[in-house]
């Protein structure tokens, strides 16, 4: 089944699938840390918080080498404490292909009134270009911003329709304006929804060409330029004057070897065995900053993550210790899942729910541990009470069992922006353990040193319990049902089970599934009596556009929320198949 995992996602994704990861980044060919130096006490909490976030992971980025050392060292662990791998041919690991930026391909061309201008020191196709060739009529859009409002505000009128639209790079008016419409990938997804054939932005004279081997963003359909020096000049003066233009492109998206860590401690009990518990976490972070962090200028500076999620996957191993210990013996078997690619959008979680190693019908629950390392006296959160009739109880029990009992506080929601989310969706219970957010989450300054070992270890406390609790204790009586409660009856956060309406704004209603498609954003759920409920969503369906405005991944969806865009336009799950479920469904939410 892992076998057909890269196969299936790169036919899927148009995904050139090089190699081991290790071939791909210059970086990569060096040795991971010395376990010795960088973890210290080996085998301690800390010891697995302080290897995980040392500098040399350079931040654990999905993908890269520090993400594979970190791969290799959890794997280590779980294999040193006597557990069985659960991946192919009993390794520790279920693989999977991620992009990880784009190759110039062999056919590109930029040739205006018989002069033809360099690829590569002239202009470039961008990572998220589409491959293909138009020649067409250029219209100039000055910086390509729809400022609604603004007397002078022309891009809006402007027929783009099958031409080649010409701008200029960022916001003229804000030289460091970050805004998204001030974004290249931003405004060629404008232009591609107003039917342009093709975006050419040129740069401002201080501007390199940029670089294909980073860009990981969304591809899109129609093919998107830079341009420098003499043909951003030459081009700027054809489009202002009606001129035409020959635009080939040829870029190939990169792959590298994605990997979650599976390891497997067997039940004790020959009836119950067959059954399992996922105790999971994710291990990746935001490697060099850039995407995610709240720190926009330290790009290139190591976002070390030890509590995200450096303490989930250390509690997460030695969870796996204490259990493999077997002076407790687990009835139904406990599968451990160390996540890659959480930070990006749930890749590693949404990838093992689509490949599951063991049936998720065979799944009883799924306890799940992100950023446990700062509960400093504070309460626990454990969200996702609602979603198993017993967790309250279950979760009072095996708080009384601990020598220092935590306090806790409780939210019913079973989605949420980490992996449990991917298991709910399918319907399975999960509980987040959670000791909160601080002010270095997703900066630079999130450490090993600001970890609260003493509090992570009364967490692992406390999971190492009632994980027990939920497998059942072999040689005792004790055997819990963990009834599952549907997703359309746990109320949302901020939500009362009757109130439609979100406390935290404008509120739609459908859980998006982060994993990248070629165009659009499938829904992994919809809460029922939400706006997205009532207007006939459901699970499977595709979303293309907002206001009319198309998307191509999930970072629109949200500003279109938050600003309180009046309409949506959405795709059924059998878009273009001409299926009763090919339809448009519009109001005002």
């Amino acid at each position: 089944m892992l076998k057909s995992i890269g196969v299936t996602l790169a036919v899927a994704t148009g995904l050139v699938l090089l190699g081991p990861a290790k071939t791909l980044y210059a970086y990569q060919v060096q040795a991971c840390p010395d376990v010795a130096t960088s973890a210290g006490n080996a085998g301690s909490v800390e010891a697995h918080v302080r290897y995980l976030s040392d500098d040399a992971l350079e931040g654990r980025e999905v993908g890269t080498r520090g993400a594979r050392c970190a791969a290799d060292y959890i794997a280590h662990q779980l294999e040193a404490i006597g557990l069985e791998g659960a991946g192919v041919d009993g390794s520790y690991f279920q693989s999977f292909p991620v992009r990880a930026g784009s190759l110039l391909g062999e056919q590109n061309t930029l040739r205006d009134a018989g002069i033809s201008y360099p690829v590569g020191s002239e202009w470039i196709p961008l990572g998220y270009s589409a491959s293909t060739s138009i020649t067409a009529e250029l219209v100039y859009g000055g910086d390509g911003i729809n400022r609604p409002g603004d007397p002078d505000n022309a891009y809006p009128e402007l027929d783009l329709d099958g031409r080649i639209v010409v701008v200029e790079e960022g916001d003229l008016r804000s030289s460091s304006s970050r805004a998204l419409q001030a974004d290249t990938h931003f405004k060629a997804s404008v232009a591609a929804g107003r039917g342009a054939g093709a975006l050419l932005v040129l740069l401002r004279d201080d501007r390199v060409l940029p670089e294909l081997f980073t860009e990981t963003r969304s591809a899109l359909r129609i093919p998107v330029a830079a341009l420098a020096g003499d043909a951003a000049a030459s081009i700027r003066r054809a489009a202002r004057s009606g001129g035409t233009a020959t635009l080939m492109t040829s870029v190939r998206p990169r792959a590298v070897e994605a990997r979650n860590v599976v390891a497997f401690l067997p039940g004790a009990d020959p009836d119950l065995a067959r059954e399992v518990v996922i105790v999971g976490a994710h291990y990746d972070h935001l490697g060099l900053g850039g995407e995610g962090s709240l720190e926009p200028a330290a790009v290139g500076v190591v976002h070390n993550g030890a509590d995200d999620n450096a303490s989930g996957t250390s509690g997460l191993i030695e969870v796996a210790r204490r259990l493999a210990m077997r002076d407790r013996e687990p009835a139904r078997s406990i599968l451990f899942l160390a996540f890659t690619g959480e930070e990006k959008g749930l890749w590693g979680s949404a990838t093992y729910v689509r490949e599951p190693l063991v049936p998720l019908a065979r799944t009883v629950a799924m306890l799940n541990m992100d950023m446990i390392g700062r509960l400093e006296g504070r309460p626990l959160m454990v969200m996702g009470v609602g979603t198993a009739e017993e967790w309250l109880e279950i979760l009072e029990r095996a708080n009384g069992e601990l020598t220092r009992p935590l306090t806790i506080a409780t939210a019913p929601d079973g989605f949420g922006p980490s992996d449990h989310a991917s298991f709910y969706g399918e319907g399975i219970p999960v509980l987040h353990f959670f000791s909160n957010t601080h002010e270095d989450y997703h900066r630079p300054s999130d450490d090993w040193e600001k970890i609260d070992g003493d509090g992570l270890r009364q967490i692992v406390d406390l999971v190492t319990e009632l994980t027990l609790d939920v497998a059942g204790e072999e040689g005792t009586a004790r055997r819990v049902a963990v009834t599952p409660i549907q997703a359309s009856e746990v109320p949302a956060h901020g939500q009362t089970s009757s109130n439609t309406s979100g406390g935290y704004g404008p509120y739609l209603g459908t859980i998006p599934d982060m994993i990248p498609m070629d165009f659009g954003l499938r829904l992994s759920g919809v809460r029922e009596g939400s706006p997205a409920d009532i207007a006939g969503l459901m699970r499977g369906d595709i979303v293309v556009a907002f206001a009319g405005k198309e998307i191509e991944d999930s970072r629109p969806r949200e500003r279109y929320i938050n600003e309180g865009v009046p309409s949506i336009i959405l795709a059924g799950a059998e878009y273009g198949s001409g299926s009763s479920r090919d339809w448009a469904a519009k109001g005002p939410y």
